[in-house]
C-alpha cells in the first residue's frame, strides 16, 4: 500500500479511566449502562479486548501513538511528580488527521502529559474544553462542540470517572443499587466489596448518561450516520488485583466502535484477542491515512469490513515498569495461558488509589506477599489466575513457547529492560538538584 486517499467522516473517540469491562453488555448485569449497552448493539463490541499497559498514562500512550508504551518512552505516569513524557518525535492520533484536513479538539481529560495547554495542544489538538470536568459538563461542552463544528471534525473526549477523586473514594457519585450490586469474583463479597461497587455503578452509570447525552446530540445534527464512534478505556477498575496488576482484570477493557456509512453496524461481537497497539492502525486504515512503518499493532479494519478472517493464534503483550515505584513486568497471553515476568522484587503491587479503598484491609494478607519470577496460569481451569503453574512438567511446552515469545517481543520492541534497570525522570532531577552527571546513578 503505497497511497491513500483520505475519507472525510467525523471521528468521535471517547475513553475513560479505570473502567476494565464493567459494563452490561460485557456481562454485568446489575451496571446501569444503557446507552453504552446501545453502542455496542449497534456496531462492533470487541469480547476479547486487552490495553498494553495496566495503569493510566502508558496504557494512553499505546492507544494514541499505536506503539508501546516503553518504546514511546513513557515508562509511568505523566503527571508530577513522575513527569513522564512521549520521547521526541512520537506521532499522537490527532496529529495524523489534522494534517489530512479534519479539525481536532479534546473535551475533557487526558493523561499523556501535563495538564497545561502548552502541552496538550502539542500532541495535535486546535483545541480543549473542559479539563477535569465531570462527566455532565464534558457531555454539555462536547455537544455544543459538535453544533458549533464544521466537518470533518475529531473530537476525543475523555471521562475522568470512575477513577477515584484525591480522598480515594468515589465522591459527587450516587450509589446505584437498581439491579442489585455487582461484585466480581476477584473481591471478597462483604461489605467493604458492595458498598464500593455500588459507587463505582454509580460513576458508570454517570458516565453511560453523558454518552448518551453527546450521542444524542449527533443524531440531532444529522452526523451519527457517517462518525467514527470509538468507546473505550485505559485499564482495570481501580481495585485490589485488578489496576496495575498483569491478572486480567487489571488489563481486560472495553473497546466498540460503530460508523454506519461504512458498514460498521449490526451488533457484531469479535472475539478474537485484540489489544490497544491495534486501535490507532485500525483507524488510520479505516480512514485511508497511510500509516507509518513503526506503528506496532495490527489493522483490524480488513476483518471489520468483512474482507479477511480474524487471526485465531494472537498473542496480546502487557508491560509496566513504574507506577508510583519501580515495579517491572512484563507480560504475554495467548487464548487460554499467561506468562507474567515480575522483573524486580516486590511484595505490594498496589497503586496509591487502590490503597485508600475500603476493601484493601479486607484482602491485606493475599495483597502483601511476595511475586516469584514467573508466574503461568491456565486460564481456561483456573480463571482467577490464583494457581501458578510454572514448571508444571506437563506445560513445559507451553511455557517453553510463551517464554520465547515474551522475549522477542522484548527483543523487538527495544525494550530498555534488556539493557538494565531503568532510572526515572524523578530520580534525574534529583541528581541534578546534587550536581550530579547521569553516569553517577548506580544503576546505568
Amino acid at each position: 500500500m503505497t497511497e491513500m486517499t483520505p475519507k472525510r467522516p467525523n471521528v468521535l473517540f471517547i475513553d475513560c479511566h479505570d473502567l476494565g469491562r464493567h459494563l452490561g453488555c460485557y456481562g454485568r448485569p446489575t451496571v446501569v449502562s444503557p446507552n453504552l449497552d446501545a453502542l455496542a448493539a449497534d456496531g462492533v463490541k470487541f469480547d476479547q479486548h486487552f490495553c498494553t499497559a495496566p495503569q493510566c498514562s502508558p496504557s494512553r500512550a499505546t492507544l494514541y501513538t499505536g506503539r508501546y508504551a516503553h518504546s514511546v518512552g513513557m515508562l509511568g505516569l505523566a503527571h508530577p511528580p513522575f513527569d513522564w513524557r512521549l520521547n521526541a518525535g512520537v506521532r499522537y492520533l490527532p496529529e495524523y488527521l489534522r494534517e489530512v484536513g479534519w479539525s481536532t479538539h479534546l473535551v475533557g481529560v487526558q493523561h499523556v502529559t501535563r495538564d497545561d495547554d502548552e502541552y496538550v495542544l502539542a500532541l495535535g489538538f486546535d483545541s480543549r474544553r473542559s479539563p477535569q470536568a465531570a462527566a455532565p459538563e464534558i457531555a454539555r461542552e462536547c455537544s455544543k462542540l459538535i453544533a458549533e463544528l464544521d466537518e470533518p471534525w475529531f473530537i476525543n473526549v475523555g471521562f475522568v470517572e470512575p477513577h477515584r477523586d484525591a480522598s480515594g473514594r468515589f465522591a459527587g457519585h450516587a450509589a446505584v443499587t437498581e439491579y442489585g450490586v455487582d461484585v466480581p469474583d476477584y473481591l471478597p463479597d462483604n461489605l467493604a466489596a458492595r458498598t464500593e461497587m455500588a459507587q463505582i455503578q454509580g460513576a458508570i452509570k454517570d458516565v453511560d448518561d453523558a454518552v448518551g447525552a453527546i450521542l444524542s446530540e449527533l443524531e440531532a445534527t444529522g452526523a451519527a450516520a457517517d462518525t467514527l464512534v470509538v468507546f473505550t478505556t485505559d485499564h482495570g477498575l481501580a481495585l485490589p488485583r485488578a489496576k496495575a496488576g498483569m491478572f486480567d482484570p487489571g488489563i481486560e477493557v472495553a473497546l466498540m466502535m460503530r460508523w454506519p456509512a461504512a458498514g460498521i453496524v449490526g451488533g457484531v461481537a469479535v472475539d478474537e484477542l485484540t489489544s490497544h497497539v491495534d486501535l490507532l492502525p485500525t483507524l488510520l486504515e479505516a480512514l485511508g491515512i497511510l500509516p507509518p512503518a513503526n506503528l506496532q499493532g495490527a489493522s483490524m479494519w480488513p476483518w471489520l469490513t468483512a474482507n479477511s478472517a480474524p487471526p485465531t493464534d494472537r498473542l496480546v503483550f502487557a508491560e509496566k515498569t513504574f507506577h508510583t515505584a519501580y515495579e517491572p513486568q512484563r507480560a504475554v497471553r495467548s487464548a487460554r495461558y499467561k506468562l507474567i515476568a515480575n522483573l524486580e522484587a516486590d511484595i505490594m503491587n498496589v497503586p496509591g488509589d487502590v490503597l485508600r479503598s475500603p476493601i484493601t484491609p479486607t484482602m491485606i494478607d493475599e495483597i502483601v506477599s511476595e511475586r516469584p519470577p514467573v508466574e503461568l496460569y491456565d486460564l481456561a481451569t483456573d480463571p482467577g489466575e490464583r494457581q501458578n503453574l510454572h514448571g508444571a512438567p506437563e506445560l513445559m511446552a507451553v511455557e517453553a513457547e510463551l517464554k520465547a515469545a515474551l522475549v522477542s517481543w522484548m527483543r523487538e520492541t527495544d525494550d530498555p529492560l534488556l539493557r538494565g534497570p531503568v532510572s526515572s525522570p524523578f530520580k534525574e532531577a534529583a541528581f541534578r538538584e546534587l550536581g550530579l552527571p547521569a553516569s553517577a546513578d548506580p544503576y546505568s
